[in-house]
């Protein structure tokens, strides 16, 4: 297997969000790599933190607290990581809840749309996609369970056809805003960080100007530039956006296992896990405030 001493991978799935593997399974396949760390981010969950923490102390893998959040202002919607924050805040978990819960009641509006269409599916359906240790059902399950029915050819399909935004199956979910998302994760000691901005839907410009807004006024600390659905060039200006806005670069592979087939654990920058130094990059920040 190959080995990817000294590398690490900010952005990861488990069970209990939208991944495959438990949280043990997805520390052991990272130690197995030869990773140095692993950061968990699951959607608007913790809840795999603490058997990760077990699995890789056991390994001798360096565990990187994380968590993946939806966030929206008049701005636009775009994903927000959130690392190295305290687990226990009360404020954090509280939030935690509250966007679970809301996610809970669009799974079954998204149930009764499948209902209304005469789709086979039913919530225990995705439920069973899930598996009894997710604390979040998300689309990905969904998609998971139309494939199983035959109703789709691929989890894309599912996307194309029925789960992405203005597609039948979709419901909007309550989200926070940067500003108040950011704001959480620094009260539980934490730093928040863009997501894959090359996935947000705006021009360079645009985002460029997006980028540099999210600093000054929502006080985003850094911006995902490497990241395993980047082209070389998208790198680049992200690269370049963190150093003219003061940002932390921060480098994850996205990956979910099943749902995500084509996105392997550790493959986040030319065939390459992330360098080792930005995780030294970012505890250093924290360190200064």
């Amino acid at each position: 297997m190959t080995n990817f001493q000294d590398g690490i991978d900010l952005h990861a799935h488990t069970t209990a969000s939208d991944g495959s593997l438990t949280p043990t399974e997805l520390v052991d396949k990272a130690a197995d790599l030869g990773l140095q760390a692993l950061a968990v981010t699951d959607h608007d969950t913790i809840a795999g933190l603490a058997e990760a923490q077990i699995a890789a102390q056991k390994r001798n893998l360096e565990l990187v607290p994380g968590v993946e959040l939806s966030v929206e202002d008049d701005g636009g919607r775009f994903h927000l990581l959130g690392y190295l924050f305290d687990p226990e805040n009360e404020a954090l978990a509280g939030a935690l809840v509250r966007l679970r819960a809301s996610r809970a009641r669009r799974n079954e509006e998204m149930a009764a749309k499948m209902a209304e269409l005469g789709l086979p599916v039913t919530m225990d359906d995705v439920r069973a996609e899930a598996g009894e240790d997710a604390e979040v059902i998300a689309r990905p399950h969904f998609a998971r369970a139309l494939l199983k029915k035959g109703i789709v050819n691929s989890v894309q399909d599912a996307f194309d056809r029925f789960l992405a935004t203005g597609k039948p199956l979709y419901q909007p979910k309550d989200v926070l805003t940067p500003r108040d998302a950011v704001a959480l994760i620094h009260g539980a000691g934490g730093l928040a960080v863009i997501a894959h901005p090359g996935l947000i839907p705006l021009n360079d410009a645009a985002l460029a100007a997006r980028i540099a807004s999210l600093a000054s006024e929502a006080k985003i600390d850094g911006i995902e530039a490497y990241y395993s659905q980047h082209g070389p060039a998208q790198t680049e200006r992200f690269l370049k956006s963190a150093e003219e806005n003061g940002l932390l670069v921060t480098g994850g592979s996205d990956f979910h296992g099943i749902p995500k087939p084509h996105v392997p654990l550790g493959i986040v920058y030319n065939n390459r896990p992330a360098p080792s130094h930005l995780l030294r990059e970012m505890r250093a920040r924290l360190a200064l405030d």
